[in-house]
Parts: structure tokens; C-alpha cells; sequence
């Protein structure tokens, strides 16, 4: 770039340096003008400004006009230039290549000195006489936080948030507008031109500046320090400056005033109707600008979770996560049998291939649509377990990131602080529990976003069309998340209601204030929501195999010690006294351990003035209170007293919810308690204060840090099924019998499903269905003599004696079994389950195929 003119900065000039008033240069008002192959408009426009300033100099007082060049092809520079020797207070600036608008005019304004910046364009579509409508309503050197202009351009700050906007408020910018009722358009575009322009208008205000209704019209005027400071940050060359710099201003609190003025549509236009495209292509740019420190985290992250599952991908296809019990198997089968419902376009809720013949009901099963659906291609190519791993992996990356993505956005601008309590929210122990066998509770990145939009509407108040927008987007967000799991959705809004209600409590003019708005959009949520899953949900609860509840007892709840101690897996854990306070390692859903109890009493104690630390602290002790059941025993005592779930425990949704489960809520709570102190900690003084600080967040989290997960060798399909020949036992209609059957405490006939394409049913199996008259919920088929016979065997019981009643019942259960083939592949007591099979069907078996193997041609 090369300068040449007045008195301006020229070459090398820090930019923006000298814009504050009364320094050295500085100037009352400054003019800019991009310019770019316009060496026959350009001296007309420049002798009109010059003219019109000019003209009434008590008024504009010292000026200076900026004409930049955007590396024209023809003499606009020289043009610029023979100005400029005219007049002293024009400067030129030139750029060597042609970058587009936004870069011009970030040349322009950051190499200004006016206290004022006006910005216009070239062809003066505009006239510059309306400078005068524009520069009544910029109080210079006045700024007010928020604000909204209305029709007629003034803008108003609503006082005592009750939406009524009493007093009016200086504006920090002022735009031109041709949308306006006193808008004057003297020559228009060509009708189909100018309908796209208004097209495209519509759609930027709806993707960046709502509220606006013509953010392209090329004549803003700007108080100059903020000018300066909103065009150094921005970072589009294109015709999307205009939108950038606005959102600049609306981001910052600095109030935008629009006024209605002249304009003249200008042969040789360098706008065309596309242009508005690239305009929203930079603006979907912007929207997802990403700081190199957001990729730095969004890198450890993931980083951090691969390591917890090095082992599964290590070896996929004989790694086995070794605290999933049989819940690998059931989530592999799930993914791939969804993809095979999707490859040939069956009903992806309902399936026959396991708890044959009655089938099991998906959407009533957690196969979490919303992922299997769309990886289906990944099922396809690679096979469940590579799905599998990747849902885990990658779903514990995003949710981590969308906590990271919350807590900039809502709670901190001190992305260090924002990426200690997304670790916390998304790699807390309950978490990690539950990442060994229940992706459903691990990829909880929709959560975040839901809040965030939940958030929005408390912010509407009575914006009607933002309520409805954004009503329709949270109602959008609540489908998926019901495809990816119903209980965490359910435990996310009983957090949102207690933490809502805590606020409420702490500062109850604030609620009174977002509650119409928040339940005008929950009404429209609800009204998007509800179509989208009434079917799925009316086949949940009513279609075949659909159950009414689960029930799990009244033991179900955490121990007040579970708080205190460490999970099996976490850093300093021990398996063995955790085990003891969990219904298993996958339930230990709370362990967040005595440091992290202590530092959060006392981020309590000291921020205690905070509303939101109130609110995040009644959120942290009703879930902790509610997540011990129906009944709590004092530790090291044999006093139970009732716990506050006995009156959610019967009631629809929750009777099915484990209760110690709702100590989850806690995770995200304690993570923003930890982001509040870490920002506070980050300025302490002296420097000692800090490291002490630092220190005690470290002591807190390191205990609990998660370990890799551990894996196990999967046993091998027998090849009797890899090889395919089982073909030749069963025909349609028939199923292969495995011995024994497949339940929630050994499942690995679901993988010889999902490893082999589905070429067989099984009976009985691993999910929840319907059990006796009142289809109350079970894990597995309802139980037949024959299946509790061989999985009592199988797990060291006597074998009783095979007399002529268990064989009749044998071939009773076979029948409804339609049993095609029987297969015993080696595993432990196989030798007694031999035997059985063989007294229960009178005849020994085949060994075929590395499996034990018995026809059944009655079956057929």
C-alpha cells in the first residue's frame, strides 16, 4: 500500500493511532471512499463532498477525505490523485491488487483521524447531503450498552427490562437505510434485481443482524474509535464488511441507529445480484470463525480421547472395552442393525432379529437413531465396532467442545478457565462411568446447545419473531436429542427446571421478566417438536414389544459416600471400594471425590454474592439429594431416612430413570462453578494468590483425571457362522438357537450377528421388552423354562436330572423358538452345557465349524 495526499498518516502510519480527539492530526470528521476502476465517477463524487463540506465549515470543521484505490486496472489513482493536488485534505491510498470492498475499507478507516468516520461509496448513490440526517443522530463521544432502532431511526435502551423501551439512547452509528416507510428511491434497479437484492438483504439480516433491514446500502456514519476498533477486528475483503462491522457494533453494545435517505440506482454498478451469495458465504465464514486457541482445545480434546480409548483402537477386531460387560455387544448390534434396516429400507424402529419371533421394539431400545442413521455408510464400510469406537471417541470430543463453546459464549471470555469446566462437564467421573458401555450418556453434545437456545428465549422478551425463531430451532434441537437419547434429555431438563428455579429465588426480577418470553417459545418448541416424534413415540409406547416402565428397586440411589470417593478408574481410584457404592462400573454415577467437594464449597463461600453461583449451587445439592433415591442411609449408621425421588419414582418417565443417574446434572454445574474461579483466579494479585489458586484447581482435578479404558480379548465367532454354514440348518421363518440363549449377562450371539450381516434371527436376547400381562419392562425376552435352565448351567450350576418333563418342555420352547439349529461354541461349562443339550434333545450333537451343532428338522 502507498499513500500520497494531505495531511494524513501516508505510509506506514499506525493505524487508528492518532483517533483520539484533540491529538496531534486529529480531525473532526473523516470521509472514506473505496474505489476500484472508477476514474469517471471518481472526480465528480470527490468535487461533490469537497463542495458540500465546503460549505458549512463551523459545522464539519476540520475534515479530511480518503479516497482508497482497490488496485484499479484504469486511471482512478491518477483521478484520486489530481484531487488531491487540489485539495490538501484529500489523501489517496493504493492498494497493489484488487482485494475487494472490505479490505479497501479497512485500509481507509484504520488509516483515519476523524472523530467521526463517514463511509460511502463511490458512484454517490447516496447523496452526500444526507450526511446531515445521519450526523443528527451520532452524539459523539456518548456510547449506551444494547438498544434498538425503530422505524423512524431513533433508538431506545429499555430501562427496567420490561420490553418498553422508555428513553432514548445516543447512537455509535448510523447506516443509511433504503427499507425504511420515508426511504426515497429516485431511480430503481431493474424489478427482478432489486427483488433478489431484497432476497438476499433478508436472508443476511436473518443470518447475522437481525433487526436491520438494509445493511449494503453504501453510507454510514461511524463515531471514529469505534470504527477503528471494530474494522481491526474484522477479517472480510468482500461486500460482507458492511454486515461484519454491524454485528461488531451489535456484539460490542454500541447502539446502530437506521435512517431513511435518498438513493439512486448508478449505471456501472460494481454490485451484482450474486454478490448478496458471496456475501452470506462470508457470513457463514464469520459464524464459524474459529480462533487458533478454540482449535487448540478442540485438539486436546480430542487428543484426550483417543487416549482413553487407545486400547479399543488399538485392535478393533479384538479389542473389547473390559468394563462394558455385555453392552459392547448390544451397541455393536444396534448400529449394525440399524444400517441393515436402512440398506433395505425396512422400518429402522422395529426388528425381528433378535427376541425372535416377537421381535424387539428399537425405538423403545437406546439405538440412538440420530448417529446409527447417518453412519450407516461408516457400519457399512468398516463394521459396527469401527462405529462403535467412533461414536465414543469423537461423540466425547463434541460434547466437550459444545461445553467449551456454552461456557465462551455464557459464563467467560477467558478460553483457559471455558476449557477447565468443559474437561470437567464432558470428562467428569460419572461420564466416564457410563463411556465404557452407554454412549447415550456420553455424547451429550446437543445438551449445550439446547441450554444455549433455552438461554435465548429467556433473552427475547417481547421480540415476537425472535421467539419464534429461535422456539422453532430449540424445538428442532429437543427431535434430535430424542434420537439420541430420551433420559439424558429428561435429566437435562430436571437440571434446567432446578436450575431455573434457583435463579428464580436469587434474583426473581430477572425471572419475572424472561418468563413470558420463555414460555411463548416453549410453546412453539413444543409445537415443532411434537409432530416430528409423534409417531416414533406412539411406537415407543404403544407399537409391538412396547413396555410401560423399567424398574430397577429402591436401591437404585447414591450413597452420600459415592460423592466423596474417587471411581475405579479415575487417577487415584480404588475398583474395589468403588464397586461397593455402584449398582456396577458402569452405574457409578456420581465419585466426583472429596478435593473437588471441598474446592467447591469454597468457590461457593468466596463467590457467594454471585446469583449465578446461588442458582449453580442449588442445582448441585437438590441433584446430589435426589440422585440417593427413596431411601438414604446415613453412612457408618442404620438410621434410612426418605429420600425426596420417593415422589418422582412412580411417576410416567421417571419410573423407568435410574435414580442415582441424576447426579450427572452435577457434572456441568461444578464445571461452571470451576470457570467462574479459574476466571477469578486468573487476576488475582500478588502473584502468589494465583499460584495458590492454580494449585488448589489442580489438587481438586487430578484425582479424578479418567485412565485409559481397559480392554479384553472378545471371543471368537465360531466359524460355523462366519463360514456361512449355518445356511444349510436354517430356513425362512427359523432361527439359530445359541446355547446359551443370549441375555444382558452374555450376549455374544449378538455378535455373531453384527459381525457376520444378519443372515439369522436369535431368540431371546439383549434389550428391553415386555414382560406378563401388565408388559411391564425387563432386560430380554420373557424367560422360558429351557433359556434359565442353560444359563444357570452355564454359570456353575448342578445340572438337574433330564427327565421326560424338561425335554417336553425343551421342545415346547424349541417350537416357539422355531428353532432351526441348535450351536454350543466353546466357552466356560461348555462341557455341561453339552450335556444338557444333548439329554434335553435325546441325541449327541455335530461338531461342525469349531461349534457343537444340533438339527432340528421338527422345528420346520
Amino acid at each position: 500500500m502507498s499513500g500520497s495526499g494531505g495531511p494524513g498518516p501516508g505510509p506506514g502510519a499506525a493505524p487508528g493511532a492518532p483517533g483520539i480527539p484533540g491529538a496531534v492530526g486529529a480531525a473532526d470528521l473523516s470521509v472514506v471512499v473505496p474505489a476500484y476502476n472508477e476514474e469517471k465517477r471518481l472526480r465528480p463524487t470527490l468535487d461533490a463532498i469537497r463542495a458540500y463540506l465546503r460549505a458549512d465549515p463551523e459545522r464539519w470543521g476540520d475534515w479530511e477525505l480518503i479516497v482508497v484505490d482497490d488496485g484499479s486496472t484504469d486511471r482512478t489513482a491518477a483521478v484520486a490523485a489530481e484531487a488531491a493536488a487540489d485539495e490538501p485534505r484529500i489523501q489517496l491510498l493504493t492498494s497493489d491488487e484488487n482485494r475487494g470492498k472490505g479490505h479497501a475499507l479497512r485500509l481507509g478507516v484504520l488509516a483515519s483521524y476523524g472523530r467521526r468516520v463517514l463511509v460511502m461509496d463511490a458512484d454517490l448513490a447516496t447523496p452526500i447531503e444526507e450526511l446531515d440526517r445521519l450526523d443528527a443522530l451520532l452524539a459523539e463521544g456518548e456510547s449506551a450498552g444494547g438498544g434498538e432502532s425503530d422505524a423512524d431511526g431513533l433508538v431506545y435502551e429499555d430501562g427496567d427490562g420490561d420490553g418498553d423501551g422508555e428513553r432514548y439512547v445516543s447512537a455509535a452509528a448510523v447506516i443509511g437505510s433504503r427499507a425504511l416507510p420515508d426511504s426515497r428511491i429516485d431511480v430503481h434497479q431493474r424489478p427482478l434485481r432489486e427483488w433478489l437484492g431484497r432476497l438476499g438483504n433478508r436472508l443476511i439480516r436473518l443470518v447475522a443482524v437481525r433487526g436491520i433491514r438494509d445493511t449494503q446500502c453504501g453510507f454510514k456514519l461511524f463515531d471514529g474509535d469505534k470504527a477503528r476498533a471494530a474494522f481491526a477486528a474484522s477479517r472480510l475483503d468482500g461486500w460482507g464488511i458492511d454486515v461484519e462491522i454491524l454485528r461488531h457494533f451489535r456484539r460490542a453494545g454500541w447502539p446502530v441507529a437506521e435512517v431513511p435517505v435518498r438513493w439512486s440506482h448508478q449505471s456501472g454498478s460494481k454490485v451484482r445480484p450474486a454478490d448478496y451469495g458471496r456475501v452470506l458465504l462470508e457470513l457463514v465464514r464469520l459464524r464459524t470463525r474459529v480462533r487458533p486457541v478454540d482449535l487448540a482445545v478442540a485438539g486436546f480434546f480430542l487428543l484426550s480421547s483417543v487416549l482413553l480409548y487407545k486400547g479399543l483402537w488399538a485392535d478393533l477386531d479384538r479389542a473389547y472395552l473390559a468394563d462394558s460387560m455385555q453392552d459392547q455387544n448390544q451397541w455393536e448390534w444396534f448400529f449394525a442393525v440399524t444400517a441393515d434396516n436402512v440398506t433395505h429400507l425396512r422400518n429402522p424402529l422395529f426388528t425381528t432379529y433378535q427376541g425372535f419371533p416377537d421381535g424387539v421394539n428399537l425405538m423403545a431400545n437406546t439405538v440412538m437413531l440420530g448417529l446409527s442413521v447417518p453412519l450407516t455408510p461408516v457400519t457399512l464400510l468398516f463394521g459396527p465396532t469401527v462405529t462403535w469406537a467412533l461414536v465414543l471417541t469423537l461423540g466425547l470430543t463434541a460434547t466437550a467442545v459444545a461445553w467449551y463453546w456454552l461456557f465462551v459464549r455464557r459464563i467467560t471470555r477467558v478460553r483457559p478457565a471455558a476449557a477447565l469446566g468443559a474437561g470437567l462437564a464432558a470428562y467428569a467421573p460419572p461420564m466416564m462411568s457410563h463411556g465404557t458401555a452407554h454412549p447415550n450418556f456420553l455424547v451429550l453434545f446437543m445438551i449445550p446447545v439446547i441450554i444455549d437456545r433455552a438461554l435465548r428465549l429467556c433473552e427475547a422478551r417481547d421480540r415476537g419473531r425472535r421467539v419464534v425463531r429461535d422456539g422453532v430451532l430449540l424445538g428442532l434441537f429437543v427431535t434430535y436429542q430424542i434420537f439420541l437419547g430420551e433420559e439424558p434429555l429428561l435429566l437435562a431438563a430436571m437440571g434446567m427446571l432446578i436450575f431455573a428455579l434457583s435463579y428464580a429465588l436469587a434474583r426473581p426480577d430477572v425471572a419475572r421478566a424472561a418468563l413470558p418470553s420463555l414460555l411463548r417459545g416453549l410453546g412453539v418448541a413444543l409445537a415443532v417438536c411434537l409432530p416430528l416424534v409423534a409417531l416414533p413415540l406412539y411406537w415407543q409406547f404403544f407399537g409391538p414389544q412396547s413396555y410401560h416402565s423399567v424398574l430397577h428397586g429402591d436401591n437404585a440411589g447414591n450413597s452420600p459416600l459415592a460423592f466423596l470417593e474417587f471411581s475405579g478408574r479415575a487417577l487415584l481410584g480404588d475398583e474395589t471400594r468403588a464397586d461397593t457404592l455402584a449398582m456396577n462400573r458402569t452405574e457409578q454415577n456420581a465419585f466426583y471425590g472429596w478435593p473437588l467437594t471441598a474446592l467447591a464449597f469454597g468457590i461457593v463461600v468466596w463467590l457467594w454474592r454471585s446469583a449465578l453461583v446461588k442458582a449453580l449451587t442449588g442445582t448441585v445439592l437438590v441433584a446430589a439429594l435426589l440422585s440417593m433415591g427413596q431411601r438414604i442411609r446415613i453412612p457408618f449408621t442404620d438410621v434410612v431416612l426418605p429420600g425426596p425421588w420417593r415422589a418422582l419414582a412412580h411417576q410416567p418417565l421417571f419410573e423407568s430413570v435410574i435414580e442415582s443417574r441424576v447426579a450427572m446434572i452435577c457434572a456441568p454445574a461444578l464445571g461452571i462453578l470451576l470457570v467462574l474461579a479459574a476466571e477469578r483466579i486468573a487476576v488475582l494479585e500478588p502473584r502468589t494468590h494465583r499460584m495458590v489458586g492454580l494449585a488448589a484447581i489442580a489438587v481438586a482435578l487430578l484425582p479424578i483425571m479418567p485412565t485409559p479404558q481397559p480392554v479384553r480379548e472378545r471371543a471368537e465367532v465360531p466359524r460355523f457362522i462366519t463360514d456361512g454354514m449355518y445356511r444349510d440348518y436354517v430356513t425362512e421363518g427359523e432361527s439359530v438357537v445359541p446355547v446359551p440363549l443370549p441375555s444382558p449377562v452374555g450376549a455374544e450371539a449378538l455378535h455373531w450377528q453384527s459381525a457376520t450381516g444378519f443372515g439369522f434371527s436369535v431368540p431371546d436376547g439383549y434389550f428391553n421388552g415386555p414382560w406378563g400381562p401388565e408388559r411391564m419392562g425387563i432386560y430380554g425376552a420373557a424367560p422360558r423354562y429351557t433359556s434359565n435352565l442353560l444359563r444357570d448351567i452355564r454359570y456353575g450350576a448342578r445340572i438337574p436330572e433330564i427327565g421326560p418333563s424338561w425335554r417336553a418342555q425343551a421342545k415346547l420352547d424349541l417350537a416357539f423358538w422355531k428353532a432351526g439349529v441348535v450351536v454350543l461354541a466353546p466357552q466356560d461349562n461348555d462341557e455341561a452345557l453339552y450335556e444338557v443339550v444333548t439329554e434335553l434333545l435325546g441325541r449327541p450333537g455335530e461338531r461342525l465349524g469349531g461349534a457343537w451343532v444340533w438339527d432340528m428338522p421338527k422345528a420346520r
